[in-house]
């Protein structure tokens, strides 16, 4: 998973991760909470259905079965993941239940994820993006498409286990926190690399060379041929002809 955790986050009392002990201060907001074994509201079924058929659909676009409409099905994806995540954000804090995050069980592997969808979108998997627009100008790093899906996919596999479990605050915490502390940031990243690509080929705009020194794990081929590998591979699923 690629590394965009931020550092300070806009409800602090509220930082802890998998595990650790957890504020009880007050926030300045009534707070969201369900009790342990509760019924779901509308607002937490909704949340839980989106993160449920992200889950699913990227893990169906990953097995590879049809490539030619991957790219688009993970645009509507992250799009609508992104909504989840919005709704999230906009709502009071979430106040779970007890102090400490019950125990979820070992973490879901997903490696075997993350390379199917690289081998999936390997001509077009690197993308390169500045993380912070607010801070110092810096020099932009390369991601990958399939690290950070399958890190998404991790991250809100952790909150079902707890949905699922009858554990509803629990579940909603950790996906509010995940989003404002890792989430969001990277699928809103990952949303402008796959509207990029498809802007780059309805528009029939050249797709610029990967800058000196990034790592594209390119097996030899050449910047043009990655270029036009891209290119050719977007064509096909849009349908358009080159």
């Amino acid at each position: 998973m690629s590394d965009r955790t931020i550092n300070q986050q806009p409800h602090a009392p509220h930082q802890a991760g998998p595990g650790e002990e957890r504020s009880t201060e007050q926030v300045p907001h009534t707070p969201h909470t369900h009790a342990h074994g509760s019924e779901p509201d509308d607002f937490a079924v909704q949340i839980a259905d989106s993160v449920e058929s992200f889950v699913l659909s990227v893990t169906e676009v990953a097995k590879g079965d049809e490539p030619g409409s991957a790219v688009s099905l993970l645009l509507l994806e992250v799009s609508q993941l992104l909504l989840a995540g919005g709704r999230l954000g906009a709502i009071e804090d979430v106040v779970p239940e007890d102090r400490f995050e019950p125990d979820a069980g070992p973490e879901p592997d997903g490696e075997q994820l993350r390379e199917r969808l690289a081998e999936l979108l390997a001509p077009i998997d690197v993308y390169h993006e500045v993380f912070d627009p607010y801070g110092p100008p810096e020099k932009p790093n390369a991601f990958r498409i399939s690290d950070d899906l399958a890190g998404v996919v991790s991250e809100l596999q952790h909150g079902l286990t707890h949905y699922r479990e009858g554990r509803v605050s629990e579940a909603l915490w950790w996906w509010q926190f995940s989003y404002l502390s890792n989430w969001g940031t990277t699928c809103s990243a990952v949303l402008r690399a796959l509207q990029s690509l498809i802007a780059h080929v309805r528009l029939d705009s050249p797709m610029g060379a990967a800058p000196d020194g990034a790592d594209t794990d390119n097996d030899g081929l050449t910047d043009e041929q990655l270029e036009q590998q891209a290119g050719d591979l977007m064509a096909a699923e849009l349908g358009l002809g080159r």
